[in-house]
């Protein structure tokens, strides 16, 4: 029996079931997994509404995606549920690979201090819902959460798009002047457009399985990710251990291409592979699954009015946990374009970088993600003996353990050569990166960088500041005397004392300067909300 308890959310009828004429809304978002549900607050921090529209009044079962990156974890925390997620999640950052029995080496994700957030937090999916939930509903004005609200047809317009729901207490229609699809890999917006992926379909199978175990499997020593290629316990194929709050462990197991999916998942043939690898310890399953996977993507993420995001738009192999974190950076990098758009801020051009941005990103997370599974999945002798010689020599080579895939995981998609973003090759930290945390001080004592940058455009200075009076937006300066301090020194190292940077509502770098004046970093400003060259004020 399944440990979380999944609980109805309250369904109340629509209005335009009560009689009221078909609503006309600025946005409207389908699905209410972490993707929509991230979209929505963020767009209510920015004063727009949206309506989420769901066909479930439960969060999803299953812990399906459970491992969130440091940069994701910086953007729930931006969006209110960061602490609450790494909290409650298990926080990991050593993970250890095994080829057969032996292990041939280990890598810890955040070897350097000075950071808010973990590496990684394993935390399930259905507490990640749970969370974003909650924290929409502390929005009632902004955020209108409708679930057992079943999308059964999408019309584009000129200037919007009309979705009809269908709910237990009937059906209605409404219009939207943005539609945006968050409903998953199974889309039904994607489908009603007559939208395809385009990408690659892997034939090997996988075993998924949440196990409930109370002796942990690593001793008394803090949690890891461990991953054997070829281990003694599993026929030469792969396995995955990964742990997460409540005594339960994800074990991935593959099975191969043939495996006959019916007779793998019997809990009789499930119960002695686990056994191999936990031993005698008693272990109850939470939950299991087998899945193939995709590798694809959308040609293009916008469609006039309709945007998508997350898995609606791209998929990846769950190796690397690059699907649910590079939704939330879909996500993230939508909300303050599509807020900007709607009050009047920007132009559409914003809309459209979203499209080339994400787009790019896409490609990067599923390039990564195709290797990680060609190295794991070998389809010839050469390619065999290639990945069995990289694990040899990655014993004792650092070379060598840059061509292992599996233990890639996912990282923040630099946005250099993005048409918001103005280069400078000079600059310690380049613009188009994620702005990187770093303790500060001030009269309200000890603090963090990134709680002070985000949700608007910011400039910051390191060191001596310019006058900037006139650059349009704030200014934040960390020097000594300026009111906020560098007490570890960890914001000049990252930074670079002297240099001055224009952050992103998304708190990614847009430009970089070590002379700016006000002029320029308006210059900077235009480009960065999606104004045209012509339309550009110096």
């Amino acid at each position: 029996m399944p440990r979380y308890e999944h609980r109805p959310f309250d369904c109340r009828p629509a209005p335009e079931l009560s009689g009221a004429a078909p609503g006309r809304y600025s946005v409207v978002i389908v699905g209410a997994g972490p993707v929509g549900l991230a979209l929505a607050i963020d767009l209510a921090l920015h004063g727009v509404t949206s309506v989420v529209l769901d066909d479930n009044n439960v969060v999803s079962v299953g812990s399906r995606a459970i491992c969130w990156a440091k940069r994701t974890l910086e953007i729930f925390d931006r969006l209110g549920v960061g602490a609450t997620m790494a909290k409650k999640g298990v926080t990991w950052q050593v993970g250890r690979l095994y080829h057969r029995d032996e292990e041939i080496w280990s890598f810890d994700l955040l070897p350097e201090p000075g950071h808010r957030m973990p590496a990684f937090v394993n935390l399930q999916q259905y507490h990640v819902e749970a969370m974003l939930v909650e924290r929409a509903q502390q929005f009632p004005e902004l955020i209108d959460l409708r679930f057992k609200s079943k999308v059964t047809a999408v019309d584009q317009l000129k200037d919007g798009a009309r979705v009809t729901v269908e709910t237990p207490d009937g059906g209605y229609p409404m219009e939207t002047d943005w539609l945006v699809a968050c409903d998953g890999a199974r889309s039904f917006v994607r489908g009603a457009l007559g939208l395809e992926f385009s990408g690659q379909t892997f034939e090997e199978k996988f075993l998924i399985c949440d196990i409930e175990m109370e002796d942990s499997p690593f001793g008394a020593g803090p949690a890891e990710r461990r991953f054997w290629f070829e281990p003694s316990f599993h026929d030469g194929q792969s396995v995955l251990l990964h742990k997460q709050p409540d005594n339960i462990y994800r074990i991935d197991l593959q099975l191969g291409r043939d495996a006959d999916v019916e007779f793998e998942k019997r809990e009789e043939n499930v119960l002695p592979r686990i056994r191999r690898i936990v031993g005698d310890r008693p272990f109850s399953i939470d939950w299991m699954s087998i899945y193939r996977f995709t590798c694809a993507r959308l040609e293009r993420f916008v469609r006039g009015r309709v945007i998508f995001c997350g898995d609606s738009a791209h998929v990846v192999s769950p190796f690397g946990a690059r699907g649910g974190n590079g939704g939330i950076q879909d996500a993230d990098n939508l909300g303050w374009k599509l807020a900007a758009v709607i009050k009047g801020e920007a132009p559409a051009g914003p809309i459209e970088s979203y499209n080339d941005e994400r787009v790019h990103a896409s490609d990067e997370n599923i390039g990564h993600s195709t290797r990680a599974t060609n190295f794991m999945t070998p389809k010839s002798p050469v390619e065999t003996m290639f990945r069995d010689e990289v694990l040899h020599l990655a014993r004792d080579h650092a070379f060598a353990r840059k061509l292992i895939n599996s233990g890639r995981l996912s990282l923040p998609c630099a946005l250099a050569g993005s048409s918001l973003v103005t280069p400078n090759p000079d600059a310690p930290l380049q613009p188009g990166s994620a702005a990187p945390d770093a303790p500060i001080r001030s009269a309200d004592g000890e603090g963090w960088l990134l709680h002070r940058l985000g949700g608007e455009f910011m400039v910051l200075s390191v060191g001596p500041a310019p006058d900037l009076a006139d650059c349009g937006v704030p200014h934040l300066v960390v020097a000594p005397g300026s009111g906020f301090e560098d007490p570890t020194g960890l914001v000049a190292t990252r930074y670079g004392t002297g240099w001055t940077y224009l952050v992103r509502p998304d708190q990614h770098v847009a430009a970089a300067f070590d002379r700016p004046d006000a002029a320029t970093v308006r210059v900077a400003l235009s480009r960065a909300r999606g104004q045209s060259a012509e339309e550009r004020v110096a």
